[in-house]
């Protein structure tokens, strides 16, 4: 081989190099290699990552990044309601209306006398918590008599017997006659029921009360008779 044929192969296998190196430039639109545009498309790519890096929020020194280090906003936390001031004043209870003694608001005992002889003494007390009033006269029956008795007129007092929580009114009872030739039909009974008059006067109202008789019961003949209740103790036996 010659050293020109030689020379021309090296200048061909130099020019494939230089055309295989063109190769990895750019091509513009209509697939020309633009030598001129190759080392720049190059060149952006690198520039375009370090923008993106540089754009990226950095770390501080907690460790936390950018505007992500940022907490949200703490929700407001409730507010627990203020003491009331002062001391709250206790509510008193209103207090009972006045009402009619009868036997649900009353306690009836019953007891015998020894003056005057042959009578009985009735006390009610208020057992409720408002004032009751003890109208006109007891109706008393005693045992199974079918009617009661008479009241004792001159006996009535000038004022209705009003009766405070806690407090008594009075009646007497006469069983029968003091010397025995005024009554007829005598006879003993062992138990008694009272019932309460209301402001009229002509009915029973309420409960009646039971009150226990002594033991070996009571004596009564035709001459029964009732008082009027009365404020007072002295006025009640009075009659």
């Amino acid at each position: 081989m010659s050293v020109r044929t030689s020379r021309t192969r090296l200048v061909s296998a130099a020019a494939s190099v230089v055309v295989a190196a063109f190769s990895l430039t750019a091509c513009n639109d209509s697939g020309v290699i633009d030598t001129a545009t190759g080392p720049s498309l190059r060149a952006a790519a690198p520039a375009a990552a370090a923008a993106s890096t540089s754009t990226a929020p950095s770390a501080d020194a907690g460790g936390t990044t950018g505007s992500a280090s940022q907490e949200p906003a703490a929700a407001p936390r409730p507010t627990a309601p203020k003491p009331a001031t002062g001391t709250p004043t206790p509510k008193t209870p209103a207090a009972a209306k006045p009402a009619t003694c009868e036997g649900s608001n009353t306690a009836t005992t019953a007891a015998p006398l020894n003056r005057p002889v042959n009578h009985l003494l009735l006390t009610v007390t208020n057992t409720g918590s408002g004032t009751c009033y003890l109208y006109g006269y007891p109706a008393v029956r005693f045992g199974e008599a079918q009617s009661v008795p008479p009241v004792i007129t001159d006996s009535k007092p000038q004022a209705v017997v009003t009766l405070q929580p806690g407090e008594s009114g009075y009646a007497s009872v006469n069983l029968s006659s003091t010397d025995g030739t005024d009554g007829s039909n005598g006879h003993t009974v062992n138990s008694l029921t009272v019932y309460f008059h209301g402001p009229s006067g002509n009915e029973s109202v309420g409960a009646g009360a039971h009150p226990s008789l002594p033991a070996e019961g009571a004596y009564v003949d035709d001459s029964l008779k009732v008082g009027y209740w009365q404020q007072s103790l002295d006025d009640a036996v009075s009659w």
